[in-house]
């Protein structure tokens, strides 16, 4: 079950983090991976894990916000089965603390970034007859989550992108559904903590993974494990749905 043999999969900010760990899981599992990354180097590592494990894996590097250099790299890649939208950013800030040049770049990359690869894939995906398109909201998108103005309006958009695109391609045999990840501990996690509390990194951490009621942080692994789930065939009949992996952050949290 959950195999993708001789499926191509596209996976944006596949250098790190989830990215990575949905890259490698995919890879495991049979797909030829495409990695659409800003950080080139990041995602060299992550294709050179996946090749000494046995797996197809290519590199791309591009600015998922800019449409031309979004366009020309599908176009490189051709015929695609699978498309995961993972590339984003985060920000901290109220509606008015929020400058514009930040919302604007929120925007540029969680919701342009995700139109634009979307809207590049879809001619792809025709070519196979279809595939599965996956996006990455966030537990953002369904509750109020304290300095996260943009953040949560961005992942706001994503789903209801989910939605409209599950909506539009349904009778082209192209799915679309989007994941909600709670708190998950990666490297970007990692760093935050230590550039914005320095001293008290411990305590912090302690304090982010007691957020979600299971009482830790998700894994990288458990997100793609997910994301595994939805790309393959055993996920044939769903579309236009999103799926919390939270530990029970939004049913429970109260």
């Amino acid at each position: 079950m959950f195999r993708l043999d001789h499926k191509i999969a596209v996976i944006t900010g596949g250098g790190s983090g989830i990215g990575k760990a949905i890259a490698i899981l995919f890879a495991k599992q049979g797909a030829v991976v495409h990695i659409i990354e800003l950080n080139i180097d990041q995602a060299n590592s992550t294709v050179d894990e996946i090749v000494k494990g046995g797996g197809l894996a290519y590199a791309h590097a591009c600015d998922v916000s800019f449409n031309a250099s979004v366009m020309n790299t599908f176009n490189q890649i051709g015929a695609i089965d699978i498309l995961v939208n993972n590339a984003g950013i985060a920000h901290i800030g109220k509606a008015d603390t929020t400058s514009e040049t930040d919302f604007d770049k929120i925007m540029s990359v969680n919701v342009k970034g995700v139109y634009n690869c979307i809207s590049a894939a879809i001619p792809q995906l025709r070519k196979q007859g279809g595939g599965a398109i996956i996006n990455m909201a966030s537990i953002a998108a369904w509750v109020g989550i304290a300095d996260r103005f943009a953040y949560s309006t961005a992942k706001g958009a994503v789903m209801a992108m989910t939605l409209s695109v599950a909506k539009d391609y349904i009778k082209e045999n192209i799915r679309c559904n989007s994941i909600s990840p709670a708190r998950v501990h990666t490297p970007f996690v990692d760093g935050f903590i230590e550039k914005n509390y320095p001293d008290q990194q411990a305590s912090i951490f302690d304090k982010l993974s007691l957020s979600q009621p299971i009482g830790r942080m998700g894994k990288p692994e458990e997100v793609a494990a997910l994301a595994l789930f939805l790309a393959s065939e055993e996920a044939a009949f769903i579309t236009g749905s999103d799926y919390p992996i939270d530990g029970g952050f939004i049913k429970l949290n109260n």
